[in-house]
């Protein structure tokens, strides 16, 4: 359990990053691989499953999240919302509640105050219509 807690906050950091310092992520991968930084296979799985489902994932979270739209939303919080909503749905042999209660942590850990609270009402209420939304991507 731990290893997987640490690839998904690897794979926050890189989205993160990319996001903040609009680059290409694949970019900064290739930087850390040039410099001999490992980077786990699962990193590599969820950063290029948010990557190669961005549009559909940022639509699911702007359908979601009340009254808030994903450009006015923490960095940190929508790529969270991204690497958990990608779990949710395309992995399937990770139970729903490991993967909404990783998204928590995680966020709670290196967001703000409200950060993990925020991630639980979306993501509680993406899975209520999961069978839809996988349906739709």
């Amino acid at each position: 359990m731990l290893k997987r807690r640490k690839a998904r906050e690897k794979a926050l950091f890189y989205l993160y990053q990319s996001d903040l310092l609009k680059m290409n992520v694949d970019e900064l991968i290739q930087k850390d691989l040039k410099y001999k930084k490992e980077i786990d296979q699962f990193t590599l799985k969820l950063i290029n499953g948010v990557k190669n489902n961005l549009d559909s994932l940022n639509e699911i979270i702007n359908k979601y999240s009340t009254n808030w739209q994903i450009d006015r939303m923490s960095i940190l919080d929508r790529n969270m919302l991204r690497i958990a909503l990608y779990e949710l749905i395309y992995e399937q042999e990770i139970p729903f509640k490991v993967t909404i209660n990783e998204a928590i942590e995680i966020s709670k850990k290196y967001g703000g105050e409200e950060s993990g609270k925020f991630i639980n009402g979306i993501l509680g209420k993406a899975i209520e219509k999961i069978d839809i939304i996988k349906e739709k991507v």
